[in-house]
């Protein structure tokens, strides 16, 4: 085909090409009147368009008089030159040769760069290919841009992502419609066949779905990736769980509490702070050989099963009162604030125990054995030392960092044997194990001279209006095939032995421990992080409270507890000012609390003023929020799992807690599950401690969704 020149405007006779579908079209002009141009098509239409859109590569100009067959075949023509001049074209070459050149440059020029004296079929060609070629070129009429190197490897990721993201949708639409048959109809799914780099996409979406990511990107992802599901689906805020569970990426009763929370259970999280955790035990090992040691022969109490061991106890009688000194654990001793372990811990906060196993806040390695206060093994130790007087009223504390070693790590059981011989089956003195027997030699004295001061903290408390709320605590177990994936689960509820004279002796050291660091900082302008519940609660609240209809009643006027700098009364625990360090181990604010006390005593400084806790606050308390929903809300599931493993035939116990006109309360006892239902299933005469048995169904564990269908009274 001869060389075709370009003309400067376009007029009859002219062709021209303009965009559209987002991409260049060759017109015939038929008609120019003031701007506006009447143009026939490669597809045989006419149609009418302003001259500011044409493209400016014009030309060339052919007969005014041609015919429709002569337009179309010389359209046609052109149509086939340029796509083959095009073709000849690699975009990525002329970027190179443009690179550092100029910063735009119109399509003639760039043509040049590749042939002398193009026509304007080349530079229509070439311009095309730029046109085609966003990552490199930007058309800004009538020139184009060249991407300088770092804006062009930015668009060049941005558009792989594209690219990679239409795959994960378009792949997504087919395999999602295939998994929610399968949740809906309970029929095994025929998966598609998936690139493995297109399953990965689809598996991260849906992890990312299922942590409910407030990304926006994710987002618009996802509404494409589910737009042909049934409406239903799309309003099940759990679809994301359904769809991996159907799909195998999760196993059945999968915690996605934890996902929520941002908070990865168990303890690989730690493997890549080892460098950290080996420096840390060597900067405490060279200060626990420094510490002065006290040989005071130290118990613990918790249950069984426990590990991370963060209290022990010695009490004496000292004159007409007691001295009590508590020894805690110390994680915060050398801990390096602001590192990358130290970031990892705040984040999670807490730790969380769960009837499938427990979480630490900490690194395994440092929170259930280095530094746990094991039996034994020296230990470095924040040693309270409190002097009370003969009814249990604090008269004076003191702070140190010592070196301890543990006399004997007790369970809840075993010292309740020695305290309240009896209470429980086999262990009145007749029949005490040897154990027990042994227990009682070394140290009940010293147990039982606890109890005694924790009953009269108690009785301080109590006088100072605190709540008391003392109900059976549900133990949630679990039987599954270790092998299997989990699905066949059976959970039991069983209450767990009261204990209650060794529980008494626990909280109650607790409560004053933490109760008298926050005077001990109050006298001495220490800012520590405090659990306030600064109320007023009716004087006849207080007490011991164990009934669930009074129980109900009684939490209800409680009111939440917050954490704050300025000390305030916590009402409900009846002490003035509460400030939590007896879990270092556990707890993000004790164990911030505590290097603020380990700062005063090796300093005479605290490591933070009150501003920057304060400033701390917001983050602190969001995460422990957050992390509290896990401890909340997945032991509610099991629970739910076990009443619809029972069937909809079993009757459970129930207590009316509370009654309306419309609604009744009841409490579950088995679980301290509480529920309402319709006045009309219970009869007409409803009080409060009635006892009935309820039959339950519509039960679904993962909407947290449980109804009371049929009610009896107990005596029938």
């Amino acid at each position: 085909m001869k060389k075709t020149a370009m003309v400067r405007a376009p007029g009859v006779g002219v062709v021209v090409e303009f965009m559209h579908g987002n991409r260049p079209q060759l017109a015939w002009v038929l008609e120019e009147q003031s701007g506006r141009l009447r143009l026939f098509t490669l597809s045989k239409r006419e149609m009418k368009l302003t001259g500011a859109r044409v493209l400016p590569w014009i030309g060339p100009a052919c007969s005014e008089s041609a015919t429709r067959e002569e337009m179309l075949r010389e359209l046609t023509e052109r149509e086939a030159e340029r796509e083959r001049l095009a073709a000849e074209v690699d975009p990525m070459d002329i970027w190179e040769l443009a690179q550092g050149e100029v910063e735009r440059a119109p399509a003639r020029w760039f043509a040049e760069l590749l042939w002398e004296d193009p026509d304007v079929d080349r530079v229509a060609a070439l311009g095309r290919v730029l046109l085609e070629c966003k990552t490199h070129f930007k058309f800004q009429p009538p020139d184009f841009e060249i991407y300088s190197r770092e804006t062009v490897e930015r668009r060049m990721e941005e558009e792989r992502a594209r690219q990679e993201r239409e795959r994960v949708i378009g792949a997504a639409q087919d395999l999602f419609g295939v998994l929610w048959k399968a949740c809906s109809t309970g029929a095994a799914a025929r998966l598609p066949a998936l690139d493995d780099d297109v399953a990965e996409g689809l598996r991260a979406l849906l992890m990312d779905r299922l942590a409910q990511s407030t990304d926006a990107h994710q987002e618009a992802v996802w509404k494409q990736a589910t737009a042909g599901l049934p409406q239903a689906a799309g309003a099940d805020p759990h679809l994301a769980l359904l769809l991996a569970r159907a799909w195998g990426v999760v196993p059945e009763h999968y915690n996605f509490f934890y996902d929520q929370a941002g908070y990865a259970p168990g303890d690989a999280w730690a493997a890549v702070h080892a460098a950290e955790i080996a420096a840390l035990r060597g900067r405490v090992e060279a200060r626990l050989a420094e510490l002065e040691a006290d040989e005071r022969p130290y118990l613990s109490v918790d249950g069984e099963s426990t590990r991370d061991l963060d209290d022990a106890f010695h009490v004496a009688r000292e004159g007409d009162g007691y001295r009590l000194r508590l020894a805690l654990a110390c994680p915060a001793l050398e801990w390096e604030f602001g590192a990358d372990l130290d970031r990892v811990v705040a984040q999670r906060a807490s730790s969380v125990y769960l009837p499938e196993g427990d979480s630490h806040m900490l690194p395994e390695e440092l929170g259930t054995d280095f530094l746990s206060l094991r039996q034994g093994e020296a230990r470095p130790s924040l040693v309270l030392d409190m002097a009370l007087d003969a009814g249990g009223a604090l008269r004076e504390t003191a702070l140190e960092l010592r070196r301890v070693r543990l006399a004997a790590n007790l369970s809840y059981d075993r010292v309740q044997a020695v305290l309240a011989p009896g209470d429980g089956p086999g262990d009145d003195a007749a029949h005490a194990s040897d154990g027990v027997r042994e227990l009682d030699a070394a140290h009940g004295e010293a147990l039982r001279l606890g109890l005694e001061l924790a009953g009269r903290l108690r009785a301080v408390r109590l006088a100072r209006g605190a709540v008391v709320i003392d109900k059976p605590e549900p133990e949630i177990q679990l039987a599954f095939d270790p092998e299997g994936d989990r699905a066949d689960t059976v959970v039991s509820i069983e209450t767990k032995p009261a204990n209650a004279e060794a529980q008494l002796l626990v909280s109650e050291f607790m409560i004053l421990a933490n109760a008298a660091v926050s005077l001990w900082g109050r006298e001495r302008g220490v800012p520590l992080l405090h659990r306030t519940q600064n109320i007023a609660l009716p004087k006849e609240h207080a007490g011991v409270w164990s009934r669930p209809e009074d129980v109900s009643q009684i939490v209800k006027s409680l009111g939440p507890a917050i954490l704050e700098v300025a000390p305030k009364p916590h009402a409900s625990l009846g002490v003035d000012g509460y400030c939590p360090i007896s879990s270092p181990l556990r707890r993000y604010s004790d164990f911030c609390n505590e290097a603020q006390v380990l700062a005063v005593l090796a300093t005479g400084a605290p490591r933070w003023d009150a501003e920057q806790l304060e400033n701390a606050l917001p983050l602190l308390s969001a995460r422990l929020e957050a992390v509290g929903r896990i401890q909340r809300f997945r032991p509610r599931y099991w629970k739910l799992v076990h009443y619809k493993q029972q069937g909809a035939q079993a009757r459970q116990r129930a207590v009316v807690t509370e009654e309306n006109a419309v609604l009744v309360s009841v409490a579950l006892p088995q679980s301290q599950i509480f529920l309402r239902a319709p006045r009309r299933l219970f009869g007409d005469k409803i009080y409060p401690g009635q006892e009935f048995f309820v039959r339950l169904g519509r039960i679904n564990p993962l909407a947290n969704e449980i109804q009371i269908l049929e009610a009896w009274e107990a005596d029938e």
